[in-house]
């Protein structure tokens, strides 16, 4: 079976401006993100990014432009020589509509362990909450806390 590293968004991808991202023009790369990932993927770790986005669910912004935002940063990271299998997030909020998808819920994982047959006890999961290593938990999958804005390389002697 293969094997992945999840990655939050907010805060281990981007910088957590604490507020909502969802424009282009308002992302920006956590340094060293792509480096970092890369050594991951020279571990023989698939990426695929596990994300909330509950201003979909208050209504702050749409599903479109999440998906450009997403789509654009999956092109960052191609053109870095960084392959994304995939990006999962969930638009719910639980003040508005109950869902399984939702962080710490585990149901994006378990989408992406059986889409892409991955191993969840070779597998991990980074981000900066706690709701993150939770979600990891859930499914499995070996949680890593970081620092918000920090970046991985603390964390990369971890993975092995």
């Amino acid at each position: 079976m293969n094997k992945a590293v999840f990655l939050d968004r907010d805060g281990v991808i981007n910088v957590d401006r604490g507020d909502y991202t969802f424009r282009i023009e308002d992302f920006e790369f956590v340094p060293g993100i792509f480096d970092n990932c890369k050594k991951l993927i020279q571990k023989g770790y698939q990426l695929i990014v596990i994300t909330n986005q509950a201003g979909i669910a208050k209504g702050l912004y749409s599903h479109q432009q999440v998906d450009e935002l997403h789509h654009f940063m999956t092109r960052q990271f191609a053109a870095k020589g960084v392959p994304l299998q995939e990006v999962y997030y969930c638009p719910h909020h639980e003040s508005f509509s109950l869902c399984l998808c939702r962080k710490p819920g585990s149901l994006l994982l378990e989408k992406a362990l059986a889409r892409f047959e991955l191993d969840a006890a070779s597998s991990y999961f980074i981000g900066d909450r706690e709701r993150d290593i939770e979600a990891g938990n859930n499914a499995g999958v070996k949680g890593i806390l970081v620092k918000e804005n920090t970046g991985l390389q603390e964390i990369l002697p971890l993975i092995r």
